[in-house]
């Protein structure tokens, strides 16, 4: 679950983290409240999406009167954001966030991230700050510096002068940058976040060490544990289909091919998309439907599948361990029935019960293909994509 940057600072700033002051409006007149509140000269007004690049996209914008305060928030509110981490179409702002000005001397790249490789927390520090760290990965990933923690010790004093130094910090920006660091750490920890982004993290002329913007992420296995922020979720944020799955207890991600999947396993889904980009197609999904499906929760996800537009063809690909062929395939009778599936349908079956599962899609009536194996399914289901063009 991914949060806004003006609840990330909130969040953060109760973990003693020193954050700009700021307030979120959702009108240019609560804009303008915010900004008189907060006094002048000079404030910045951030659009508030889930996405990155919103200053490149010109959805953050420095001001220097309260008239420029409410004109650019009566331009953001309501319009349309496109950065490199949307869709062409971009994302709606709905709210901005209002902030002091800040006088920036110098602008780092810092990042905590859960490195599954190792186990432990890594941070990511850099001093090429508000730049897309992707393209400084690629051109110069000498001044990315990456260290580990061990979960045992937690963060130590030689970690953050470790990363002090590396960012070239000196005097007593080295000890601000520790309380900092220390402070983002336990965060990061004690919220269950999988990824705390802070670009910038900038040194200010009076040499304090400021988180300029705040992305956060969390692990949604953990969220039951922390209500006050599975109440921060923005459902306007989310893709409706993904938010029609959890409903269901469907684990669905929406992609942008052409073949809508529908399988038991993450790993078996994701040897299923390989697979339909092997034979020339796109998943349009990942849709793993558990271990424990039901026929209403299998008839749940066609419907979920088919309601995207770009569907032109659905494989579905199910091993019978836990779950039986038999009642997968009673479930995919069912929603073609009821959806009146109007798309090349091709299921490929294996495991406990499977014989039974073939007979009952045989004996369907429904236009529905059989194949032997996953290799046999892919190349069916883009052999009936292309004779339906």
């Amino acid at each position: 679950m991914n949060i806004h940057e003006y609840q990330a600072k909130a969040l953060l700033g109760e973990h003693g983290v020193n954050v700009p002051r700021g307030g979120v409006a959702y009108t240019p007149e609560e804009a303008v409240a915010q900004a008189e509140e907060l006094g002048g000269p000079v404030w910045v007004v951030k659009a508030q999406i889930h996405a990155g690049g919103r200053g490149k996209g010109g959805g953050v914008k420095v001001v220097k009167s309260i008239d420029e305060v409410k004109e650019v928030a009566g331009h953001l509110i309501g319009m349309n954001l496109v950065t490199h981490q949307t869709s062409a179409e971009g994302k709606e702002v709905k709210r901005v966030y209002v902030e002091e000005g800040c006088d920036i001397a110098r602008e780092f790249y810092l990042s905590f991230l859960v490195d599954r490789a190792t186990s432990r927390v890594a941070i990511m520090a850099s001093t090429e700050g508000g730049m897309d760290i992707e393209e400084v990965a690629e051109a110069t990933p000498e001044k990315i510096l990456t260290i580990f923690i061990d979960p045992a010790t937690g963060i130590m004093p030689f970690h953050c002068r470790q990363l002090a130094f590396a960012l070239g910090l000196s005097g007593k920006q080295v000890g601000a940058a520790g309380k900092l660091f220390t402070s983002l750490y336990n965060a990061f920890l004690s919220a269950d976040a999988s990824l705390l982004e802070i670009n910038p993290l900038v040194v200010t002329g009076s040499d304090d060490i400021i988180p300029l913007d705040a992305k956060m992420s969390f692990d949604d296995n953990a969220l039951f544990r922390h209500q006050n922020i599975a109440d921060l979720r923005d459902p306007d944020e989310e893709d409706p289909m993904e938010l029609e799955a959890a409903k269901h207890e469907l684990n669905y991600i929406k992609l942008d091919g052409n073949i809508g999947c529908m399988v038991n396993g993450a790993g078996l889904a994701m040897a299923t998309m390989d697979i339909i980009k092997l034979y020339g197609e796109n998943p349009a999904n990942f849709l793993d439907v558990g271990g424990g499906a039901t026929k209403e929760r299998v008839t749940e996800a066609f419907k979920i599948i088919l309601s995207d537009p770009n569907v032109e063809a659905i494989l579905v690909n199910i091993f019978g361990g836990i779950m039986r062929c038999d009642i997968i395939a009673e479930g995919i009778v069912s929603a073609a029935r009821e959806v009146s599936l109007d798309v090349p349908l091709v299921v490929r079956l294996a495991g406990t019960n499977v014989d039974l599962g073939k007979q009952i899609l045989a004996d369907s009536g429904l236009p529905i293909t059989s194949a032997d194996d996953l290799a046999d399914a892919a190349d069916k289901v883009a052999k009936a994509v292309k004779e339906a063009q």
